[in-house]
């Protein structure tokens, strides 16, 4: 097909498409800067409504910076993190006030995102392409592996401080999601006794939240020997150690929440057939229940397709991956089970109700 020659309007929206795109670096920065001198708690200081002034007030940045402030203010607010109420003040939004510290909200996400915009996470995105042509003696080794030396797992059990703050981002996750999993999906808890959260960490913030959303259900954390040496005093969650690749302990439920994306097929496969042993038949109310991304499901906007392909690319820095139905299909069929169920009610994630 004869190529048709480009109008000026298409070479300007191509240039700007390209430019935006190669840009894009500094809207993460700009949101980590946020996060780090902690604007949305000097807007929630102010009742949600600040000056930049009243910000500058509150944060620690020199004074002298009232003017790089003020444009950091306005990416922000272009990009929708903050809002503007005219003629100057800045306002929290949605997004702003998911980033009040954990002191000003329990649903904060600051955790969280602190661990994707921090080095260690950053840095291996930049060896990822490399990491797909190369052609080395380790070839399964990931980009994480290539720049710090290990798996992030490996890192967390030599740094106290990654794995405080790998932990506290799991838990922040957990925080903001488990209210929304009950309120739109919390008849899938219903009609059982018992259940296991599957690498529900040191705090068990999946259990507790279903714990206390059906006092009758009886439940469980299984984790590594070190995760769970000290559970918390606050809770009737039961903390056992263990190793999900070897054992996990009978339940009607096993709970696998944002578990199987860090994890290979060949890895998923024998973890699923290990949920499959720990749970009765599905007339008798077995079931593994999945809290993960199903690549293609959920709203169709651009923003939503985008954010789980950009997760998809940086579960390739860390050997993992985000899975399409087909992808999913393939190996819940291998591990044995019959009959699953995708429920598309949390936005770039879903829960998959799987069936032996």
């Amino acid at each position: 097909m004869a190529h048709t020659e480009d109008t000026t309007q298409d070479l300007l929206q191509a240039h700007l498409q390209l430019l935006h795109e190669s840009l894009g670096y500094i809207k993460s920065t700009a949101l980590a800067v946020a996060l780090d001198v902690g604007i949305s708690d000097a807007i929630h200081h102010y009742g949600g409504s600040a000056t930049v002034s009243q910000i500058l007030a509150k944060i620690d940045v020199n004074p002298s910076k009232h003017r790089g402030l003020r444009r950091l203010m306005r990416m922000l607010t272009v990009s929708g993190i903050f809002t503007i109420q005219h003629p100057s003040p800045s306002s929290s939004s949605a997004a702003s006030r998911l980033l009040l510290s954990n002191n000003g909200s329990s649903t904060s996400l600051t955790p969280l995102l602190t661990m994707l915009l921090g080095p260690l996470l950053v840095s291996p995105l930049a060896t990822v392409v490399s990491s797909l042509v190369r052609q080395e003696e380790q070839p399964d080794l990931s980009a994480f592996g290539i720049v710090h030396g290990g798996t992030v797992w490996d890192v967390a059990d030599q740094e106290a401080a990654f794995n405080i703050s790998l932990h506290d981002a799991i838990a922040a996750d957990t925080r903001f999601l488990m209210p929304i999993v009950l309120k739109e999906c919390g008849e899938v808890f219903q009609g059982i006794d018992s259940l296991v959260d599957v690498g529900g960490g040191p705090y068990g913030s999946a259990a507790s939240a279903i714990a206390a959303a059906f006092p009758h259900l009886k439940c469980s954390v299984l984790d590594l020997p070190h995760v769970v040496a000290q559970p918390p005093s606050d809770t009737n969650v039961e903390f056992i150690a263990g190793d999900m690749f070897k054992r996990i302990p009978p339940a009607n439920v096993v709970l696998l929440k944002w578990i199987c994306h860090d994890w290979g097929d060949d890895e998923c496969i024998k973890l699923l057939k290990r949920c499959r042993q720990a749970i009765p038949p599905r007339d008798a109310g077995g079931k593994v229940i999945i809290i993960d991304m199903v690549l293609g499901s959920g709203p169709s906007d651009d923003k939503h397709k985008e954010t789980q392909v950009l997760f998809d690319l940086l579960m390739i820095a860390l050997n993992g991956l985000e899975r399409d139905e087909e992808e999913w299909k393939k190996i819940f069929f291998e591990a044995g089970f019959k009959d699953y169920k995708i429920i598309t009610l949390l936005g770039i994630r879903s829960v998959i109700e799987l069936y032996p």
